[in-house]
Parts: structure tokens; C-alpha cells; sequence
């Protein structure tokens, strides 16, 4: 238990790599689903590749100019990484236990599996135990959605790209570890191209014409396959903020205030 604790600390501040090798398990399902070969094929249990952890999905070296509403909220924002960090006063939403959401979960160091069904694709995260769903049987995005941390997602192949498109997202919690925000008005583009049997490439286009100028185009991240790993249980509790301040706020002089 103390080492899956240390592990969520090391995923909120996103200083680890992957805690999840020690975890891994045999899954002779996983194993066979990632010796098809086919392109086509997303399933299995993927984690960021180590030598592409600085690759952000949104790099913020592309990243157009902010609306004043964007602006204002991105000054607001004290992340736990980059140059604008200051240990011990983070107010990522994480940290109180809030999801990360799409697209910010596919920069977690934590593996995902990808799950396929008949009229869906199911992404199952380690990190807070989430799971979306990409909806594949010709459905087209809602008009007006309810705002969700997830969105709604529906996708298609195009060649040998799986193209997702997303809308319905809420503006509550961050688009990236920086603290770029993200508005209700926020279109997501992904696309999910498997470059050889154990990569997986995945780029995203942000559209969220209440908080930028223009559409925001990241560049690609590559994830590993990993056919022995299972997917485990990992929940954010009151505990784990608790060992947060024990091992990072209070050493840094700023006690979090959980009000």
C-alpha cells in the first residue's frame, strides 16, 4: 500500500517514469491480442515511451495566443512542474482528487489498456481508476452535451489511423500538467496510428475558440506496448493527499489548505 501511495505523489508532481513495473502481471489475453500484427488493432496495455516523456502532447512551445478568459485562468494556475512552479502552493485540481480528464490523462506516466468491442473503444486508465468510452458504430457528437471531465468521444478508422473526435468537456480542471486550461467550448481531435507492433503513436489538435486564438496542434507521443501488464486498482482517497503534504507541502514551508 505505502509504495502505491508513493507512486500516486510521484504521478501528481509527474516526476516518475512509470510506478507501474513493479506492479505488472501475465495476461495471456493482453499477450495474444498484441501478437495480431494489425494496424488496426489498438488493444492491449500501453505506457509513454521513457526516451519521449518531455514530448507533451500539447507542447507549450506551439501553443497560440490565449484569450483573456484563458489568460486569466492560466495566471491563476500554480503548476506542479515547468517555470512557473512553486513547491508547496500547486493548485492543480488533481490535488484534490479531481480527474485529470482527455487529453491531460495521456501525459500520465501511469499505463492505459485499450479495450475494442463491437460498437466501441473502451481506454482504461490506472491512474484514478478511469475508463472512457470512443464510441465506433457511426454515432455523431451530441449538439449540446452535458460538460463531463471525459467528453463524448466517437472514432473512425481512416487507413490506418484511428481518428477521435470529442466534444462536451467541462472547463473545471486543467488541459495539461502547465496549467493551460480548457473551456466548454473545446473540440478535441486525436489520432491513433500504431507505427509498429509495440509503438503507438498518438497527436492531438485542441480547438477551444474560448481560450485560444486559434487551434492548437501538438506533435506526436509515443507510447510502448506491454504485454505482460495488468491494469491495477488506484483510486486517489483523502489519504493520499494526506501523504502528499506529510512528504512534499509541509517540507516546502506551505501547508496545503484544504478548504
Amino acid at each position: 500500500m505505502r509504495d502505491r501511495l508513493k507512486c500516486a505523489i510521484l504521478s501528481v508532481t509527474v516526476f516518475a517514469a512509470s510506478c507501474s513495473t513493479s506492479f505488472a502481471q501475465k495476461s495471456d489475453q493482453q499477450t495474444k491480442a498484441a501478437a495480431t500484427g494489425n494496424s488496426r488493432d489498438l488493444s492491449g496495455v500501453w505506457v509513454t515511451k521513457r526516451e519521449t516523456n518531455g514530448a507533451a502532447l500539447v507542447d507549450p512551445k506551439l501553443r497560440p495566443p490565449m484569450t483573456s478568459w484563458a489568460q486569466a485562468r492560466f495566471d491563476a494556475a500554480v503548476p506542479s512542474i515547468g517555470p512557473r512552479a512553486v513547491a508547496g502552493k500547486e493548485n492543480d485540481p488533481n490535488l484534490k482528487c479531481y480527474p485529470d480528464g482527455i487529453p491531460k490523462i495521456l501525459t500520465s506516466p501511469e499505463p492505459f489498456e485499450i479495450v475494442t468491442t463491437q460498437d466501441k473503444i473502451l481506454m482504461l486508465f490506472e491512474k484514478d481508476h478511469g475508463w472512457r468510452q470512443i464510441w465506433t458504430n457511426g454515432e455523431k457528437l451530441p449538439d449540446d452535451p452535458d460538460p463531463t471531465y471525459d467528453g463524448y468521444s466517437v472514432g473512425k478508422w481512416e487507413g490506418d489511423t484511428f481518428v477521435v473526435e470529442s466534444n462536451g468537456f467541462n472547463d473545471r480542471i486543467w488541459l495539461d500538467y502547465l496549467g493551460d486550461p480548457r473551456s466548454e467550448s473545446l473540440h478535441l481531435t486525436e489520432r491513433y496510428q500504431r507505427i509498429d507492433h509495440d509503438t503507438l503513436s498518438i497527436t492531438v489538435t485542441i480547438d477551444d475558440p474560448k481560450a485560444y486564438t486559434q487551434p492548437w496542434v501538438g506533435k506526436p507521443k509515443l507510447y510502448v506496448l506491454k504485454p505482460n501488464w495488468k491494469i491495477m486498482e488506484w483510486y486517489c482517497t483523502p489519504d493520499d493527499i494526506t501523504i502528499f503534504d506529510k512528504d512534499v507541502r509541509i517540507p516546502s514551508g506551505t501547508p496545503h489548505d484544504h478548504n
